[in-house]
C-alpha cells in the first residue's frame, strides 16, 4: 500500500475528482491503474493535521524504461494510454483552447516579465556552484528559443476543440514494467481537462526522446485502440519541443529565482543536461 499526503494547497474538490477518475479506470478493467482503498464510512480521503491523506494499491514492477528500453515496452505503454483516454472520453466537457497552448503563453509572459526586472541566472549563480557549466550551457541557447515558442504554437491560438480528462504529467518514472508488461501508470497529481496530445507529447518525449522511428511507433499504437487525427499528433510534437524550452526556464526560475531546494542536485543535474541535449539536437536539425 501506498500512503500518500497531499500538499497544503491541494482541495477537496480536485482529490475527489482525481478518485473518481481513477475508480471509473479500475472498474474499467485497467489494472495498472492503483486501487483506492477506502475508510470504514466510504470516503476516499481522510483530513488529518491540517492535510488531506489517500491510501491506494502499491503497484509492482521498476520505473526502468531507459535501462530496457524496446518496441513491445513503448508499444504496451502507449495502448495503456489509449485505454485509459479511451475510458475517460466520455467525461462531460465543453470545447475550448488547448489548456495546454494557454499555459505554455502564460509562462512566456511570466518568463518575459523577470526579464523585464533585470534577473539573470548567471549573475546568481556562484562560481562554486556545480550547477553553473550546464546554466551557462542553457542560458547560451535559451533566450532565443524561447522567442519562437509562440510562433511553433500560433496555430492552435483560437482552436476551440473538445478536451477531456488528460494525466498531464505522465513521463518515464511513472511508468512501471516486469519484464515486457506494463504493471502500473502512477501519480495522477496533475491529472486536469485538456487534448490528449499533452499526455502523448510527455510520455513520447520522456521515453524515446527525438527518435523519429520511436515517435511513429509510439503513435501508430495509440492509434489502435483510441482516435488520433494528424493535426493532434502534430500537436503533439509542438507541445513535446515548446515543453523542453519552457521546461529549461523553468528550471532556472525554481533554481535561481524561488531558489528551490533539491536534495539531489546530481539528479537535476542530469535532467537540465537531457533537455539542453534535445534543444541543441532539435536547433541542428530543424528545418
Amino acid at each position: 500500500m501506498c500512503l500518500r499526503v497531499w500538499p497544503p494547497h491541494e482541495t477537496w474538490q480536485r482529490l475527489l475528482f482525481r478518485h473518481r477518475l481513477m475508480t471509473l479506470a479500475r472498474q474499467s478493467g485497467l489494472t495498472f491503474v492503483p486501487t483506492i482503498f477506502l475508510t470504514l464510512d466510504g470516503a476516499s480521503t481522510v483530513e488529518y493535521a491540517g492535510r488531506l491523506w489517500e491510501l491506494t494499491e502499491w503497484l509492482p514492477g521498476q520505473a526502468d524504461y531507459h535501462e530496457h528500453p524496446s518496441p513491445a515496452r513503448l508499444e504496451v505503454a502507449c495502448t495503456a494510454l489509449a485505454q485509459l483516454h479511451m475510458v475517460w472520453r466520455n467525461i462531460p466537457s465543453s470545447a475550448t483552447e488547448c489548456p495546454a497552448v494557454q499555459r505554455r503563453f502564460s509562462l512566456i509572459d511570466e518568463w518575459q516579465s523577470l526579464l523585464r526586472s533585470g534577473w539573470c541566472p548567471l549573475a546568481i549563480a556562484a562560481e562554486s556552484d556545480p550547477l553553473r557549466p550546464i546554466v551557462e550551457r542553457i542560458w547560451r541557447v535559451l533566450p532565443s528559443s524561447i522567442e519562437q515558442v509562440p510562433h511553433r504554437l500560433r496555430r492552435w491560438v483560437g482552436d476551440r476543440l473538445r478536451v477531456q480528462p488528460c494525466l498531464c504529467d505522465l513521463w518515464h518514472d511513472h511508468l512501471l514494467f516486469e519484464g515486457e508488461r506494463l504493471t502500473g501508470l502512477i501519480d495522477y497529481g496533475a491529472v486536469k481537462f485538456d487534448r490528449v496530445a499533452v499526455d502523448l507529447s510527455r510520455m513520447l518525449g520522456s521515453l524515446v526522446g527525438d527518435d523519429a522511428a520511436g515517435w511513429r511507433a509510439g503513435l501508430q499504437a495509440y492509434r489502435r485502440i483510441a482516435p488520433l487525427t494528424a493535426e493532434e499528433e502534430e500537436l503533439a510534437h509542438a507541445l513535446d519541443e515548446t515543453g523542453i524550452i519552457l521546461g529549461m526556464a523553468n528550471w532556472m526560475r525554481w533554481l535561481y529565482e524561488e531558489k528551490r531546494f533539491f536534495a539531489d542536485r546530481s539528479a537535476v543535474a542530469r535532467r537540465l543536461t537531457e533537455l539542453v541535449e534535445r534543444l541543441e539536437y532539435l536547433s541542428e536539425t530543424a528545418p
